[in-house]
């Protein structure tokens, strides 16, 4: 067993030292410039792995010295770090940023809107939405819970009031509407200062965050949440011509995107693995697979497979939830749980 981990181990190390040559070689001389514009696609919620993505990408665009990088976005939400992430990146990038809601019926929900409200030039196509920036926990903001249906009851002997038991909710909900409240200042403060720095509608960008409101595209250009509508590249290219953004350093830069093509830059196998392994449902999975696989092999010593397995999956499952917002006190009873299997196959 301990043989065949070992080689486990290796062949990821070996895997990796290779990732990072492709990668090294792979890289562009700087200096050189860049006949394109890159076009980075986030379609689906925003997680680790697209921030690592667009961090890639706006990485790459740097060293080629690329005139313009296009965010195309279609996100209903996502992690409030990943998408803090996104937006550090996109305030720091030496290149103009252009986030395009597109296609037609695509939105940028939530924190697709704060990605907008960051980026240079933002831009929606016909028949897309922006809004409803309202943060929500994942599993639901901590709320007050259902009240029991009224059951008959025998009467009681009269009772001073102060003596009389409190309701639990009366705490309950004081404690999560001071949550709620906290984190939608927070929230509606964050857009309110990209909304000033990018010159766009501040007032829309408050209401967003605490009325939950959304705009059409039409209606967005209107009331200056967005530079222009496009409904393709072409058109994109062409209006951000000749438009003046400021950068990170505070220089004004012209954006020069006139008879530019575009590049799709894909995910990577790396982005790839990363999105799936960091989606919460794999990411437990992985964890109770490997707790498992070393516990039947502690069980059944000799075997090498399920040792092997379970602890590429609880590595896996570790890393994954390292980069997640998870209940540390779940986690805890999970290793718990794994501690007293452990206990009870090799203690007699």
């Amino acid at each position: 067993m301990k043989y065949a981990l070992a080689t486990a181990i290796m062949a990821m190390a070996l895997s990796l030292a290779a990732q990072e040559r492709v990668a090294t070689a792979d890289r562009p001389v700087p200096g050189a410039v860049a006949a394109a514009v890159p076009l980075l696609t986030v379609t689906g919620p925003i997680g680790p792995a697209t921030a690592d993505y667009i961090a890639r990408g706006l990485h790459k665009a740097a060293n080629d010295r690329a005139p313009l990088v296009v965010l195309q976005i279609d996100t209903p939400g996502g992690l409030d770090s990943s998408t803090r992430q996104i937006v550090r990146d996109i305030l720091a990038s030496v290149v103009p940023v252009a986030a395009w809601v597109a296609p037609g019926g695509a939105r940028a929900a939530s924190a697709g809107a704060y990605i907008v409200y960051a980026s240079h030039v933002a831009v929606m196509a016909p028949g897309t939405n922006l809004g409803a920036a309202t943060p929500v926990q994942m599993g639901g903001l901590p709320g007050t819970p259902q009240q029991p249906q009224p059951t008959p009851a025998k009467p009681a002997a009269p009772q001073d009031k102060a003596s009389e038991p409190k309701d639990a909710t009366d705490t309950v909900r004081p404690a999560a509407d001071a949550m709620t409240r906290k984190v939608v200042h927070d929230s509606a403060a964050y857009l309110r200062s990209l909304a000033q720095m990018r010159g766009r509608n501040v007032e829309w960008a408050d209401s967003a965050v605490r009325e939950g409101v959304s705009l059409s595209a039409e209606e967005a250009h209107s009331q200056r949440v967005i530079d222009f509508i496009a409904a393709d590249l072409p058109t994109l290219l062409q209006r951000a011509h000749g438009r003046t953004v400021q950068m990170s350093d505070g220089v004004a830069r012209t954006v020069d995107s006139m008879g530019m093509r575009t590049v799709a830059i894909e995910p990577d196998w790396r982005t790839r693995l990363l999105g799936i392994i960091t989606d919460p449902t794999v990411a437990y999975l992985l964890l109770l697979l490997g707790i498992y696989g070393i516990y039947f092999e502690l069980t059944s010593p000799g075997f090498g497979v399920p040792g092997v397995a379970g602890s590429i999956s609880l590595l896996l499952g570790m890393f994954a939830l390292q980069m997640l917002p998870v209940s540390y006190a779940g986690v805890a009873l999970i290793v718990l749980g794994f501690v007293m299997l452990a206990a009870e196959a090799l203690l007699p």
